[in-house]
């Protein structure tokens, strides 16, 4: 399995990206906003694509299933409870479900939050040492550095359930691929909610001088090290916290939350 990004060069600076069976030469799209470009890029690759997978209904994550389509004759899938909001769903999804094509294997993770239907898609990709590893399509739930908003239809205890039960518990050298590059800016985020951290300071002097194009490929392990929810645990993280919000709960959810709304208004 090799996977390709592609930056959008858009205001909303979308990520999309293709899965390809080496073997079969056969490809999935993911969240596709060009489809003209994704096309290109399989051609390119010398890929044909059989499948798109659009994580959740929103317009920029779908705009190039049209396209894909006319031109490849490829099925169209999203989570099930999304198949009366996309147009032309030809498979609905549901959580724990596998998708296959050629040596591809992907797991649906269904992740409400940013929106009510929203789902991520759980890989694993084979390295030259034949072990593998996990590759997680996160769509608009995970970025590098933060979480996705809820501000569009979504729910912010959902956002947090399913960061608790579908993506803390993946491995720490699970391959992140968000929907959206916000690198830097979320990086700046999460040093005004813990100055201290040296790995963020590190990163953020990293990517300071990449293009979207160049953006490093972020494991779990390192968004454990300086992603704010992530570490909702963090004495420094909550003590910021409770000067801002003098009520806060004690609890998980609570932080999660209250970073949420700081970040919705940073």
């Amino acid at each position: 399995m090799k996977i390709f990004r592609r930056y959008m060069h858009n205001n909303l600076r979308n990520y999309n990206y293709l899965i390809g069976c080496e073997r079969t030469q056969e490809a999935i799209a993911i969240d596709p906003l060009d489809g003209e470009q994704m096309l290109q890029l399989a051609q390119q690759q010398g890929l044909k694509i059989k499948m798109v997978i659009n994580t959740h209904e929103h317009h920029d994550h779908i705009e190039g299933n049209p396209t894909i389509v006319a031109a490849t004759g490829a099925q169209v899938l999203s989570h099930q409870n999304a198949m009366e909001r996309i147009p032309n769903v030809d498979r609905g999804l549901q959580a724990g479900d596998l998708v296959t094509l050629g040596d591809i294997r992907l797991r649906v993770l269904f992740t409400p939050g940013h929106t009510p239907v929203h789902l991520c898609i759980l890989g694993l990709r084979e390295e030259n040492s034949n072990m593998t590893q996990d590759v997680l399509f996160s769509g608009d739930t995970l970025f590098n550095a933060c979480a996705g908003n809820c501000s569009k239809g979504g729910d912010v205890d959902d956002m947090y359930d399913s960061f608790v039960s579908q993506l803390m518990p993946l491995p720490d050298e699970t391959l992140l691929y968000p929907g959206h590059e916000y690198m830097k800016n979320n990086l700046a985020f999460a040093l005004s909610r813990e100055p201290s951290n040296q790995t963020a300071k590190d990163w953020q002097a990293k990517v300071d001088a990449l293009t979207p194009d160049d953006m490093p490929y972020m494991t779990l392990g390192q968004e454990r090290q300086y992603n704010p929810f992530l570490r909702l645990h963090e004495a420094r993280i909550i003590e910021g916290l409770k000067k801002e919000y003098q009520n806060l709960g004690q609890g998980d959810r609570d932080v999660f939350k209250a970073l949420r709304k700081l970040r919705d208004q940073w």
